[in-house]
This record gives structure tokens, C-alpha cells and sequence, in this order.
């Protein structure tokens, strides 16, 4: 069997058991979502390099110390590490993480209290990321009236027009929007707070 083919448990396993390669497998596997993960944090090319080795430095320590119980969620555990260094990064730096802003509305720009720290931003960041994944799963006529008003700062009446349904048919879909996210946010067990 192709080495490649393995699962990431499996290949966690094989690594455990002295299989050296098979550590090689999982950070290729991985490495493009991992480092993109963390350079969206710190947009520095040499910080995410190096928050990327040191996160696999903790991984294999992890392994060889016998201490990994992840139960076939590595990728979420090796984010998880990556998420605490770039944290532990800001702390040290003492600086806030850069966001671009790409034009989105954000809510939490609005909600700062200014004294916010990095790990609140980060936080803050992942919710609403979760909170856009969420967005995508919505029947496409709730997603596009909650983006409208929500990121794009429309009126209902402004919503009505750009989709040529009643304000009523708009606040409808807003409604039944926001009880869909509410129930999917409950089902996948997301926290909104920081």
C-alpha cells in the first residue's frame, strides 16, 4: 500500500512506530492549509515560516513524547498549535495582528472597545469566518438579503429593490436567515463569544 494513501491517523501511528516518512506525508499533506492558516493571521511571510516549523516542532515532540490523543483529528489539532503560537507570537511582540481590510463588513470593527488584545482579535476573526462558512450553507434567497444588510450595509427597502421582492418577502428572509444560522451554530457547537 502507497504510503501517500494512508490516513492521517494511520500515518500518525507509522511516525509513532519509527516510520520517519510518514511524518514527511502529513506535513506535505497539510502544509498549504496550515501555512495559509497562519499567514492569514500574521501577513509576514518570515513569521509564518517560522510559526510553521515551530508548530511541526511541537507536533513531533507531541508524537515522540507518546502524549497525542487526537483520535484521528490531527489537522484540527495541528491548527490548534499553530493557533496558540501565533497567539503566544502577539503576546511576545506585544502587537496587534494585521486584518486587510478587503471591504466586508465587519461587525467586530464596530463593537471594539480599543483595548481589545491579539488572542480577542483572532478570536474575533475565526467567528467570523465561521460565521461566513455558515452563511454559505443557507438557501441562496436568505444568504443574499443577510449579505446585503449585514455586509453591505443595505436598507430593507434597498434589499426590496435589488431583488424585486415585497420589504415584507425581505424581512421575511432575513428572519428565517438568521433562526437557520442560529440553528446551525447550535448544531456544530460554535461559540460566539470570545
Amino acid at each position: 500500500m502507497n504510503i501517500k494513501s494512508l490516513s492521517d491517523a494511520q500515518l500518525v501511528k507509522n511516525y509513532i512506530s519509527g516510520q520517519e516518512a510518514a511524518l514527511s506525508v502529513l506535513i506535505n499533506r497539510h502544509q498549504q492549509r496550515l501555512y495559509g492558516f497562519i499567514f492569514s493571521k500574521v501577513y509576514d511571510r518570515d513569521v509564518t515560516e517560522d510559526v510553521f516549523q515551530d508548530t511541526f516542532v511541537k507536533v513531533i515532540k507531541t508524537l515522540k513524547k507518546g502524549n497525542y490523543n487526537e483520535q484521528g483529528k490531527f489537522l484540527p489539532w495541528v491548527m490548534r498549535i499553530a493557533h496558540n503560537l501565533v497567539i503566544d507570537y502577539f503576546r511576545k511582540n506585544n502587537r496587534m495582528p494585521k486584518f486587510k481590510n478587503n471591504g466586508d463588513f465587519d461587525v467586530f470593527s464596530v463593537l471594539s472597545d480599543g483595548a481589545a488584545n491579539a488572542e480577542h482579535n483572532i478570536v474575533d476573526q475565526q467567528i467570523a469566518n465561521h460565521v461566513r462558512l455558515l452563511l454559505d450553507e443557507l438557501p441562496e434567497d436568505q444568504k443574499a438579503v443577510i449579505k446585503m444588510r449585514m455586509y453591505q450595509d443595505m436598507s430593507f427597502k434597498e434589499i426590496s429593490e435589488n431583488t424585486g421582492v415585497s420589504i415584507n418577502t425581505a424581512l421575511g428572509r432575513m428572519r428565517y436567515g438568521l433562526i437557520n444560522l442560529r440553528k446551525m451554530i447550535e448544531k456544530h457547537n460554535i461559540s460566539l463569544t470570545n
